[in-house]
């Protein structure tokens, strides 16, 4: 059993992408049709987002993937290694997204979450996430197949 949760919260590093790759396929995470090594590039790349990353000896722990439009704030790949599951460290990433969000002048957060997934609902409603009635639609805009 793993003791202490560990302590600092930060930008990812180069470093880290394999072992942010290996937690995000180790906690379900992945999807064939979404490159995880694509999606940290691309989050990266920009002043309007980031992957947010959480260490202990050296390896990538917890992560959450962080982004806005301009005024509303988005969340992706929150993970967290089962090792340090149900100690709070999903709650302290979600802390660290909102206050990266709140610097970058964002007022609101949404969330998607797959509807089948009732854990992850439930963990979001406990800390103070609401459902709002809205439709989710989307295009895709590459050549992939897959939705």
């Amino acid at each position: 059993m793993i003791g202490a949760i560990p302590g600092d919260i930060g930008p990812c590093t180069d470093q880290d992408i394999p072992g942010i790759i290996d937690l995000w396929q180790k906690t379900g995470l992945t999807r064939p049709w979404n490159d995880p090594a694509r999606d940290i590039s691309f989050a990266r790349g920009s002043s309007n987002s980031d992957v947010l990353a959480c260490r202990t000896n050296e390896a990538v722990c917890a992560t959450v993937m962080v982004g806005h439009d301009g005024h509303r704030g988005v969340v992706y790949y929150l993970a967290v290694d089962p090792d340090y599951q149900g100690k709070g460290l999903g709650r302290r990433m979600m802390a660290a997204a909102e206050a990266w969000l709140k610097h970058k002048g964002a007022w609101k957060l949404n969330l998607m979450i797959r509807v089948d997934n009732n854990s992850v609902q439930a963990f979001y409603e406990q800390i103070g996430y609401q459902t709002e009635e809205r439709i989710v639609m989307s295009r895709r805009l590459d050549d992939g197949d897959n939705a």
